[in-house]
């Protein structure tokens, strides 16, 4: 079988990882792939975003699966030029991939199916926001409604904040058509979690919990990046609990997508509180999470290629069981750019340390140059995961290769 991976940061690389892992015969291709990803798939310089070259490679290296790892291709239709030229892909529709691409109408079908999230009003005139900013009171969320590249969600702590973000969106253009509609939203307390849910449309197939840690700086300080790191699993989120995030919240958003004439199949990553009302939805992707995915992968014991198989050829996933995983427990650090998240700085040579037992460096933002030197080419240059028998070990770990990183 041939399998085209179309992206290039860390979350492709965990993911060909395991796929070469779980299949060494599995011949893999990545576009565009990068110098780590080059390790264990042949590299096409082709961008993730231009969508009719990739059919055209795919087609002509006679690939049988395409994946698609970063949203904006999702956004901008490829499942659905590859879906109409009779290819086999995994990921959801442009129709689809709402679920990430527009927040308000996502919290329009929860809030009509009830799913628990937060109330919440969209805007697109600041005085109006602002309005209904001071009507919830600090502290209050405002979420640009478009893609932002996991930096569109503030958490305000007082009015004036409020105000400036609500400014710096509809009146200053800072997060461009991302943030034309904003949503202003009731703040809910409790620990965030991370849900991955391979699905065929119908039925769903959890993934291990994560959680990850938005903020640049230690002590949940700083702006809000990407994701500065992740680690699995989260001993709050029980079988039990995963088994209530199904049914209440998983299923009813499938159905209610379905009802819409928008059947999602691919990925389904939901972002949730664990409130001390139960869980509520924070947001919805349409893709694998970064870092999360560089986490909990390496925990994935099960196959990794059936249920995306299942689901990309239009199989359905009933015929198969619920993943596997290894027990013990994975963190990831990422190594970022100066200067990130607002300007990072590109072009350093970056030095690895040697590889060690139980620890994996999946590339984000690398390239080689000419000179065959590794540099950064991105804010967040490379995720350091670990995997020991503990948290605790697994961090230790994790920081002390990460740290080796130049």
């Amino acid at each position: 079988m041939k399998l085209l991976m179309v992206g290039g940061g860390g979350r492709e690389h965990a993911l060909l990882w395991k796929l070469q892992r779980e299949n060494p015969a599995l011949e893999l291709l990545a576009a565009p792939g990068n110098p780590g990803i080059a390790e264990v798939a042949r590299c096409v310089p082709i961008p993730a975003g231009e969508v009719e070259a990739l059919v055209a490679l795919a087609a002509s290296e006679r690939v049988d699966i395409t994946v698609v790892g970063p949203e904006a291709p999702l956004a901008s239709g490829i499942v659905n030029r590859f879906v109409a030229e009779g290819q086999a892909i995994f990921g959801p529709t442009r129709e689809a991939a709402a679920v990430e691409t527009s927040k308000s109408f996502t919290k329009d079908i929860m809030l009509r199916a009830e799913i628990p999230t937060a109330r919440a009003t969209r805007h697109t005139d600041a005085a109006d926001a602002k309005r209904a900013a001071h009507r919830i009171g600090a502290p209050v969320v405002i979420k640009a409604s478009g893609l932002a590249g996991g930096k569109g969600v503030t958490v305000c702590g007082s009015m004036a904040e409020a105000e400036t973000v609500i400014d710096d969106m509809l009146l200053h253009g800072k997060l461009g058509d991302a943030g034309a509609e904003i949503l202003v939203e009731e703040f809910m307390e409790g620990e965030e979690l991370s849900l991955f849910a391979i699905t065929d449309g119908v039925s769903v197939l959890p993934m291990l919990p994560a959680q990850d840690h938005k903020r640049l700086l230690d002590g949940d300080r700083g702006p809000n990046t990407g994701g500065m790191g992740a680690y699995a699993p989260v001993s709050l989120a029980t079988p039990e609990m995963v088994a209530e995030i199904e049914r209440s919240i998983l299923l009813p958003t499938l159905s209610a997508m379905r009802e819409h004439g928008r059947p999602f199949a691919g990925l389904l990553y939901a972002g949730l509180m664990l409130t001390s009302k139960g869980p509520k939805v924070i947001e919805f992707n349409c893709r694998f999470g970064d870092p999360e995915t560089q986490a909990i992968i390496p925990l994935l014991q099960s196959s990794l290629l059936e249920p995306i198989a299942a689901v990309a050829t239009g199989s359905g996933l009933t015929s198969l069981g619920p993943m596997d995983w290894d027990p013990r427990a994975a963190v990831t650090t990422v190594v970022a750019a100066p200067g990130y998240p607002a300007s990072p700085r590109l072009g350093d040579p970056i030095e690895l340390p040697a590889s060690t037992e139980g620890v994996l460096i999946f590339h984000a933002g690398t390239n080689r140059a000419r000179d065959g030197v590794l540099r950064t080419a991105g804010g967040r240059v490379v995720a350091v995961t670990a995997v020991a028998e503990t948290i605790e070990a697994a961090r230790e770990a994790s920081r002390d290769a990460a740290s080796g990183v130049r």
